[in-house]
């Protein structure tokens, strides 16, 4: 894994970000506690003065995905999700707080990052706390039959070499996806299949992209997509879904900027 040797806030103006600007009095040498403002609620978060993963700050991402989910419940609601990349673990404490949602927390296999994830979770109220993955992309998962129907990620495309990396392990979750016993049934071809403003396909992965890179780069990851079997669609505010190509021939998906 790269290394990042800057810190993100760095890469946006200070409009892009939504936290307080005041921190709290409990700081220490590794760490620092900050009020962030999310759609109807605060919430404190721990977060790393410096992380060499880049687990260290919210991003512009986590609050943009926030808005739009908060404005689109019924593309979530009822679904068990999987966060890739979940960092302080900000966004998945948001979303079980305020939708209630059934959410495990996933991040490289760094014990620093779940155990900031945990101390998130019981800052905020969340006990017990949010189940959690270490993975590093690219590895065997290590759940061999996931259930997860959505996959959710915000701010993730950082690192432009580890795409393939990404894609393997997103293109595991969403091939390997196996829907619990009692869930078997429930489902319906056109929940399997098609987007549509009642919901999502099942699986699928629902992805917020504001950081600033070229064009190119932003499309290798797209296109990666695409020749390993599955279809990107832009549903606007920069938020994607990418799912399971349904036939063998399909035009390209066109992603909007």
């Amino acid at each position: 894994m790269d290394i990042a040797l800057f810190s993100p806030s760095s890469l946006f103006a200070d409009g892009d970000s939504d936290s307080a600007d005041e921190d709290t009095a409990e700081t220490c040498e590794s760490f620092v506690e900050r009020t962030h403002q999310f759609p109807g609620m605060e919430l404190l978060i721990r977060e790393f003065s410096f992380h060499q993963l880049n687990a260290n700050l919210l991003w512009p991402g986590t609050f943009a995905f926030a808005e739009w989910l908060i404005e689109h419940p019924s593309w979530i609601e009822g679904r068990r999700c999987i966060e890739l990349g979940s960092g302080t673990g900000a966004l998945a404490i948001f979303l079980r707080k305020a939708l209630h949602l059934d959410i495990t927390t996933s991040d490289y296999n760094d014990q620093e990052i779940e155990d900031n994830i945990a101390h998130n979770c019981k800052a905020n109220g969340i006990t017990p706390i949010l189940p959690h993955i270490k993975h590093s992309w690219g590895d065997p998962f290590p759940i061999p039959q996931p259930d997860w129907d959505l996959v959710i990620a915000s701010d993730i495309l950082l690192y432009v070499k580890q795409y393939p990396n990404l894609i393997k392990s997103l293109s595991f979750l969403l091939k390997s996806y196996k829907p619990k016993a009692n869930e078997v049934g429930t489902v319906t071809k056109k929940e399997q299949n098609d987007e549509t403003m009642e919901g999502l396909p099942r699986p699928a992965f629902l992805m917020s992209w504001r950081r600033r890179i070229g064009k190119q780069d932003e499309w290798l990851f797209f296109s990666g997509c695409e020749n390993a079997g599955l279809e990107v669609k832009h549903l606007g505010s920069r938020v994607y879904c990418i799912k399971l190509r349904q036939t063998a021939m399909r035009k390209p998906v066109e992603v909007d900027n």
